[in-house]
């Protein structure tokens, strides 16, 4: 059994398609990482968790360089 298969795909379209693909995919991945810490933020804050709570914090630099 033969198939023709008469459609011809320009590079240029498949290199399209596959950036419209992984646009798609990545604003995908960006918005569930978005929802993911908001709805992280709000349990923690409901459980009473505090993430900063065993962070070191550094304290400001300030004054003149170079005296």
């Amino acid at each position: 059994m033969v198939i023709l298969n008469l459609a011809y795909l320009d590079p240029s379209v498949i290199t399209i398609a596959f950036s419209a693909v992984a646009g798609v995919a990545v604003t995908i991945g960006a918005a569930v990482a978005v929802y993911y810490h908001k709805v992280k933020k709000k349990v923690n804050d409901k459980l009473g968790i505090d993430e900063n709570a065993k962070k070191e914090v550094e304290e400001d630099v300030t004054g003149s360089f170079g005296e």
